[in-house]
């Protein structure tokens, strides 16, 4: 497997359709990001508020209790987002061998961030972009809000390892990374063995995949100091539906 050590190679808003189509992945600026939001980048680095808090993650197989997160489930149609009742979020095995087959009940995000008119931009500036690669009556949408911490000396953004998500597109934010070292993001072709590296680095950038192309994963942080943690969002956006398990419950 051949993989190139290389800073992010940044896309123009102009071109992020064109270069997902191409190489399956593009990675954007904040200053793209609040472009093809249509809302200014202060009012982006105002929603970083909301990673404060965050509730443990109580699905951790590994033992650990490094992640936080927060979740919610949309519907978006042209213009317009919906949210859905609260849902658990639910991954099958082929996708996540570590947490997949089970139903995991995450602490909804907070309803001053879901009425923040930043914070729907974002979703529907994404869907905007995927809308024009593939045809799609309604995006299927989670949302979750991750902090990685330190707490047992290292954290792991992607326990699972490598994956796809079973969705079509996926977006993951950088919103803060604060004195931790690694993280550092991988991509590869899923069906071939070229791959890249990199971190992200500023606040609000983004790595954006069709989850049908290309594997994923980020590797752990550890502190710089006594204690360090690195903040991320990320959307996934599926045009048949959301996933659910058969045996699926309402909470």
């Amino acid at each position: 497997m051949t993989t190139a050590n290389l800073a992010p190679p940044l896309t123009p808003a102009k071109d992020l359709g064109n270069a997902l189509r191409s190489n399956g992945y593009v990675i954007a600026s904040a200053e793209t990001v609040a472009e093809i939001s249509k809302v200014s980048l202060a009012r982006l680095n105002g929603l970083t508020q909301f990673w404060e808090g965050l509730p443990r993650d109580p699905y951790l197989k590994d033992g650990g209790r490094y992640r936080f997160r927060r979740h919610a489930s949309y519907e978006i149609k042209g213009d317009h987002l919906n949210l859905v009742p609260h849902r658990a979020h639910w991954q099958s095995v082929n996708y996540n061998a570590l947490h997949g087959g089970i139903e995991r009940w995450f602490e909804p995000v907070q309803d001053q961030l879901l009425n923040d008119p930043s914070w729907q931009a974002v979703l529907l500036g994404l869907a905007h972009v995927f809308s024009g690669l593939k045809a799609a009556n309604t995006w299927f949408v989670e949302a979750h809000q991750f902090r990685i911490d330190t707490t047992d000396g290292i954290g792991r953004p992607t326990p699972e390892g490598a994956h796809r998500d079973g969705v079509d597109f996926v977006a993951v934010f950088l919103l803060d990374r604060v004195g931790v070292k690694g993280g550092e993001t991988r991509i590869f072709e899923a069906g071939g063995s070229a791959g890249l590296r990199f971190t992200l680095a500023q606040s609000w950038s983004v790595l954006i995949m069709n989850d049908e192309r290309m594997i994923h994963e980020s590797t752990p942080i550890q502190p710089l100091g006594d204690y360090g943690y690195r903040d991320t969002l990320v959307l996934t956006y599926r045009s048949n539906g959301f996933q659910d398990s058969p045996q699926r419950s309402q909470q």
